[in-house]
């Protein structure tokens, strides 16, 4: 919705091609032109072209789940729908079906939907005119899928098999005046629970004591042939290079060059979806960690734009050997960009959803009584600005970490 581009011209006429397309010549030169770049990137630069390929399809797929809460939410509701946009303008093709025109346009960043009546009551079918709470509903819907999509994406990552680490999380060090030094963790022991749950390799050891960061955690050892549990303190902020406990782990066996065993692995759907519902829950709330360390000292948030992403897409699709092994992880990247970006579309801010959530919830409290509606635009349009002052600066801090063979991942 209001985080997408819309086009304010009202639609007219048509039931084929309604208008403002481009010609077939046009279309014609425009699609030989984008098969002559990708063939010249394919030879001179496949990996980049693979991975942006990979990072539009996923964005895409992400958006346009988004969009189309919207726009079921706002029939359902009973809003005029004037288009469905798939990419953003200019358009290069649109089909009007009953009262909505579905496009396909030449920027595919991203998706649309253009409703009756967006900033004023304009008739019964108006966006405004409809009750405050149909309003929140659809103009929150796209990011409540986008919270809720990774639990399908994950419940596939999980059935499609994959690579996990084989072999229990075992202390190596424990550092002096950590929280796990005054506990009395020490090195050598094996770890079997953390916070109950069990802790079968050193990725679900690590990620369990994270899920638990400002609280005092039960960690439950192997030391000797007993098993041992210890409370110890989960730390906001650590110092630099050290974890929230302040311990050093690793696979209790390793193979060559101490690199960790691992297994392949296949759940069932009944055991993938329930696992995928728990690795959702345990996402957002390895988010909320985050910004709350940002708040404790932590350290600040890292940025990433489009051409970050997109570098990450063909690292993940290239860490497998085999394009089949590399599906799971980047079903798991489409799941956790899902949920940053329905975390992000919550967010209180000018031009997202949560920040026409703001004016509604403003609305509401003062008895129904809009903020006008010129005044509305005029913040969303200053927060558009700002956001795409941002995506510029952290797309050249991405092309310079590029080129300097950095990583987001490494």
């Amino acid at each position: 919705m209001n985080d997408e581009w819309r086009d304010r011209t009202p639609v007219s006429g048509g039931t084929q091609d309604d208008g403002g397309g481009a010609g077939p010549v046009q279309i014609a030169i425009s699609l030989g032109a984008i098969a002559i770049a990708l063939a010249l990137g394919f030879v001179f630069a496949r990996n980049a072209v693979t991975s942006t390929l990979l990072f539009l399809l996923i964005l895409l797929g992400l958006v346009m789940a988004h969009e189309a809460a919207h726009f079921f939410t706002a029939k359902a509701f009973g809003v005029t729908v004037h288009e469905f946009g798939f990419g953003f303008p200019p358009r290069a093709w649109g089909k009007r079906v009953g009262e909505t025109v579905y496009t396909l346009n030449w920027l595919p960043i991203g998706g649309f939907v253009r409703l009756e009546g967006e900033e004023a009551d304009t008739g019964p079918r108006a966006f405004q005119s409809k009750p405050a709470w149909q309003r929140g509903i659809v103009l929150v819907s796209g990011a409540a899928v986008n919270l809720v999509l990774p639990v399908l994406l994950f419940t596939i990552a999980l059935m499609v098999p994959h690579e996990v680490p084989e072999g229990r999380a075992m202390i190596t060090g424990v550092l002096p005046g950590s929280p796990a030094a005054e506990a009395g963790l020490q090195a050598q022991d094996t770890i079997l629970r953390v916070g109950g749950r069990d802790a079968t390799n050193i990725l679900e050891a690590s990620r369990f004591v994270r899920l638990n960061q400002g609280t005092t955690v039960p960690i439950t050892v192997r030391r000797g042939g007993a098993e041992v549990t210890i409370p110890v303190f989960a730390r906001w902020a650590p110092p630099k290079g050290e974890g929230p406990t302040g311990i050093s782990i690793a696979p209790v066996a390793t193979g060559p060059g101490g690199a960790p065993f691992t297994k392949r692995v296949a759940l069932p759907p009944l055991a993938a979806a329930p696992a995928a519902t728990r690795m959702t829950a345990d996402t957002m709330i390895l988010a909320r960690n985050e910004v709350i360390g940002w708040f404790k000292g932590a350290g600040g948030p890292q940025f990433a734009g489009p051409v970050g992403i997109a570098q990450t897409t063909g690292e993940v699709a290239r860490s497998s050997e085999t394009a089949a092994g590399a599906v799971a992880p980047l079903l798991e990247l489409a799941a956790l960009l899902s949920i940053n970006l329905g975390i992000m579309n919550l967010l209180p801010l000018p031009m997202l959803d949560g920040g026409r959530v703001f004016f509604l919830l403003v609305e509401v409290a003062r008895g129904g009584k809009r903020i006008a509606p010129e005044r509305e635009a005029f913040v969303h349009l200053v927060g558009f600005i700002a956001f795409m002052a941002l995506a510029v600066i952290i797309t050249f801090a991405d092309i310079g970490r590029l080129l300097g063979g950095g990583s987001l991942i490494r």
